[in-house]
């Protein structure tokens, strides 16, 4: 689900990047901003940082003593994505495995659908290409490239890998 945030920062610029005029400031501060919000990446509240929409307000810099530095509070508003447990979302299979397969969804790439969730499919070994086929409906197959509507069981969060993790399930009306 994508979400708008206000969020605030301090955006810390080194002093051979002011200059007297306004404009360099703003495009500066705009670009470090940037810089930070994609080194960040995503959080466990929040989900994955996806854009910066607006910004808000560049506050009064403070000079930090020790470097010269200049810190800016700055508010901006931005769009971020997150799954939440119940949601229906759409996924591209990227790894066929054994126990099941391995779906990207928008920025998310751990998302999980186990072959225990999916009885009526077999699993089929193939050297580069494996598959769940459905022998029941011929033409109903799960393999790499596929895009699936599946429904958000569980997450987790890593902290360490700054990743979301994802397990899902097939909604009722599409795995009956």
């Amino acid at each position: 689900m994508y979400l708008k945030a206000e969020l605030s920062r301090s955006v810390v610029l080194p002093p051979k990047s002011l200059n007297k005029d306004g404009v360099k400031l703003q495009t500066e501060v705009s670009r470090r901003l940037l810089d930070d919000f994609a080194t960040e990446r995503a959080t466990k509240d929040l989900g994955y940082f996806l854009a910066v929409t607006t910004v808000e307000s560049i506050g009064e810099g403070m000079v930090r003593p020790d470097t010269g530095e200049v810190k800016y509070p700055v508010v901006f508003n931005c769009i971020t994505f997150k799954l939440f447990v119940g949601e229906i979302i759409d996924g591209v299979v990227y790894k066929v495995m054994r126990h099941g397969v391995f779906l990207r969804c928008g920025p998310v790439e751990n998302v999980f659908l186990s072959a225990n969730k999916i009885p009526e499919y077999h699993f089929i070994p193939r050297d580069d290409d494996s598959v769940f086929l459905n022998p029941e409906k011929p033409l109903s197959r799960i393999g790499k490239d596929v895009t699936i509507r599946c429904i958000v069981l569980a997450t987790r969060w890593s902290e360490e890998e700054r990743e979301l993790y994802a397990l899902v399930d097939l909604p009722s009306e599409i795995s009956s």
